[in-house]
């Protein structure tokens, strides 16, 4: 039995260098040196560990959540090319000699329009794929929350992969679809709603996201984001020269402020800080930063807009400025970072305060 020793890690198509770039640097940082290996536009990164070291253990000390651009995370096999004649067979064998055992299993594509034509192929597979490995024993009841993935790119080449509970997306590929809500005065109110899923436990949205709660929106115009806001009951701060939505104005828990977002301070602490301006990351974290130091709200959801190159460096550079910052002023918080899937050419980052 020859252990894995490598990963497989999904990302929005178009961000394969900053994710191999993210996994190269933070694999070093941690003494398991390794090479990546990405076709731009295909949907996900293959990261060789140098030496064929066990790549389980970098994979623990790597967790899901810490990771930026990455949707899953997998532990993975050596990709397998497939007669069209016979599938599954070289999946069955490869799994036998794997050892692996698990108790479900999900198949893949990237999220392209190409793989997304792999559907029916998945479909006809489903039945008859989990039936022979329940015959092998690899399939089976209890097998601690382990799952195999299986990501089809093409429709004679997949790769398997196990992921493991508490360090893994529990949604298929990675991604959280959500439903654009009509009443919202833009889909960017998507963002918000994915940010609050994504960085606040779900038992914990009545008392972080509780109603009568205070809040600003830092270039709120024409409202997607302080539509969340309202919705969960709070009263907003909205800080844009432009106009506000209507309906939004009608609800009365909104304050709409006609002054720049970069230079508007708070009457008093607010338990939210929320931004979606569009300028350099390094102007929006420098103003997030001064809110945070001076103790201006608990917690901040904001958006960094980035380069079209040399992304992961830039983020890299905003994150460590920011912790730096607050490490020299004495403010301990928990700061995490994800491209979710309603971003586009940025990131969301989440600063809760622990003071």
């Amino acid at each position: 039995m020859t252990p894995p020793s490598e990963l497989l890690l999904y990302c929005r198509p178009g961000f394969e260098p900053d994710l191999a770039a993210e996994i190269t640097d933070k694999a070093s940082a941690l003494g398991w040196p390794g090479t990546p290996d990405f076709r731009v536009e295909a949907g996900f990164v293959r990261f060789m560990v140098d030496g064929g070291e066990p790549a389980n253990r970098l994979h623990r000390a790597l967790p899901l959540a810490s990771l930026v651009f990455a949707r899953q995370s997998l532990v993975a096999l050596a990709p397998l090319s497939l007669s069209r004649e016979d599938r599954l067979t070289p999946i069955l064998d490869q799994v036998e000699a794997s050892g692996w055992s698990f108790d479900s299993v999900w198949q893949e594509t990237p999220d392209t329009n190409d793989a997304k034509a792999l559907a029916g192929l998945i479909k006809a597979l489903k039945r008859p794929l989990e039936s022979l490995l329940k015959k092998r024993g690899a399939l089976r009841r209890k097998a601690g929350g382990r799952r195999l993935h299986l990501l089809w790119s093409e429709g004679d080449r997949v790769q398997l992969g196990m992921s493991f509970p508490g360090n893994r997306s529990e949604l298929v590929g990675g991604i959280r679809r959500l439903r654009f809500p009509h009443a919202a005065p833009s889909r960017s109110t998507l963002k918000l709603e994915e940010a609050w899923h994504e960085f606040v436990p779900r038992d914990e949205w009545e008392a972080r996201l509780g109603e009568g709660m205070q809040a600003a929106d830092l270039g709120a115009a024409p409202g997607g984001w302080t539509w969340q806001l309202v919705q969960r009951g709070m009263h907003v701060y909205a800080i844009d020269n432009g106009p506000m939505d209507k309906g939004l104005m009608a609800t009365g828990l909104v304050e709409h402020l006609r002054e720049d977002g970069f230079v508007w301070e708070p009457p008093g602490r607010l338990d939210w800080l929320v931004c979606d301006i569009v300028d350099k990351p390094s102007r929006v974290m420098s103003m997030v930063q001064r809110w945070l130091v001076r103790r201006w709200c608990r917690e901040a959801v904001f958006n960094l807009k980035l380069p079209m190159k040399r992304r992961w460096q830039e983020v890299a550079d905003c994150l460590s400025r920011l912790e730096s910052a607050l490490a020299e002023a004495g403010v301990r918080a928990e700061v995490a970072c994800r491209h979710l899937y309603h971003d586009r050419e940025e990131v969301t980052v989440h600063v809760r305060l622990l003071d």
